[in-house]
């Protein structure tokens, strides 16, 4: 009679060393944002300024170091703003901070995030004072309305009289009319620009597309989220770079004339454009 292991008893240790080759085969969250990450083509400046998540942070996760989060639930979100950011779906990664960071966040206190909406100035008895100041001037106000409807009565008494008022007497005020706003160029101002200048319009035409523009110099002329339907006009005296977080949903016009390039929904692009005829850089 042998006394040993059955193979049932065998089944539970074969499992385990299962269980464990497939936790070694699946990346770690910090490595898969950071793989999809560079096959989008972007740097982490890019992701920085697409998401607004401070660069440091970004490299924190990327490298599994979700310390200067700031807690679980801000975790959490970075998670998910970084992997829409690099279009990869974050529901395993927040699965898998959950099995790896005790399941579902504490709820964070809410005192320190809303600290300012609690803050009411206190209250005051009358302030009589600024009561007996707004008084005198009421008062002063209604003299000087009443004289003035007497100087009125005058001069429209000497006009039936027959004698016309001086003209000193009642001077002519000329108001200023205030300036128009400035518009956006339109395509046919666009069309008659200077050609020593290069004209850049982008236009959100299927959907929101973060946008970065640069003057020759590098200096950053914008740096934001055009929704669908907004534009946007650059103008510089050589160059102008572009990144387009989603190429596929914007219309581009350089020096008047439509680029007839074919996006593809969710691409980077990163264009240079010049004087004369456009021509990607």
């Amino acid at each position: 009679m042998s006394i040993g292991n059955s193979p049932e008893d065998e089944r539970p240790f074969e499992n385990e060393h299962v269980e464990a080759d497939r936790e070694e085969a699946r990346p770690s969250i910090g490595r898969a944002l950071q793989q999809a990450r560079i096959a989008a083509g972007l740097t982490v400046d890019d992701v920085s300024s697409a998401t607004r998540v401070r660069m440091n942070i970004v490299h924190a996760i990327e490298a599994d170091d979700f310390s200067a989060c700031g807690g679980d639930v801000y975790a959490r979100g970075h998670i998910r703003t970084l992997a829409k950011a690099v279009h990869l779906d974050p529901e395993p990664l927040l699965a898998q901070y959950g099995d790896e960071h005790g399941g579902r966040p504490a709820p964070t206190p809410a005192a320190p995030l809303f600290e300012a909406e609690r803050i009411r100035p206190e209250r005051r008895g009358p302030n009589w004072t600024a009561a007996m100041v707004a008084a005198i001037v009421a008062v002063i106000g209604f003299v000087g309305f009443t004289m003035f409807q007497g100087d009125d009565s005058g001069n429209e008494a000497n006009v039936a009289e027959g004698s016309a008022p001086s003209d000193s007497a009642s001077p002519t005020t000329k108001t200023k009319k205030p300036a128009d706003p400035k518009p956006e160029p339109s395509d046919s101002a666009i069309a008659a620009a200077p050609q020593d200048k290069v004209t850049v319009r982008v236009a959100a035409a299927d959907g929101r597309s973060w946008i970065a523009a640069k003057d020759h110099n590098g200096r950053m002329i914008f740096d934001g989220v055009l929704k669908q339907g907004d534009t946007k006009t650059f103008q510089d005296s050589s160059k102008v770079h572009l990144v387009l977080g989603d190429a596929g949903a914007i219309d581009l016009f350089v020096n008047g004339k439509k680029i007839e390039e074919n996006f593809q929904p969710g691409a980077v692009e990163r264009l240079t454009y010049t004087k004369g005829d456009p021509e990607a850089g």
